[in-house]
């Protein structure tokens, strides 16, 4: 598990047949959706209340998800605008029956904190 995240994951999931297609590649999308989830979880945290996804940056996939797979999603809050936030994310496979893990994709994504008339609103810097 080289280079695998020292934090807990923000999000761990199996990889099941739906978000395959017939050969049992994990669609990229899906895993997309993971790590947005993933960077969600972690904005709304940060600005206390509503943050929508504005970006995804820099997206690179470097190896297949199986079916089967158990996919974790580390995300980590980099930067802070007066309204904006910066999440890197990064998801890793493991396969069901062993120990070693592998980087699979890594992206950047950017969230605004927004108010209930859905307005961007200030947060708090980064500490």
């Amino acid at each position: 598990m080289t280079g695998l995240p020292p934090d807990a994951p923000t999000i761990r999931v199996t990889a099941m047949p739906a978000d395959a297609n017939p050969y049992g590649d994990i669609f990229g999308g899906w895993l997309m959706g993971q790590m947005d989830l993933a960077a969600g979880s972690v904005a709304s945290r940060h600005a206390r209340g509503r943050a929508v996804t504005i970006a995804c940056d820099a997206m690179k996939f470097h190896a297949p998800v199986l079916v089967g797979d158990e996919v974790s999603v580390y995300a980590r809050l980099v930067a802070v605008g007066n309204t904006s936030m910066t999440i890197e994310v990064e998801a890793w496979r493991r396969a069901r029956h062993v120990d070693e893990a592998c980087k699979v994709t890594q992206a950047r994504f950017v969230f605004v904190a927004t108010d209930e008339h859905r307005q961007p609103r200030r947060i708090a810097p980064l500490a």
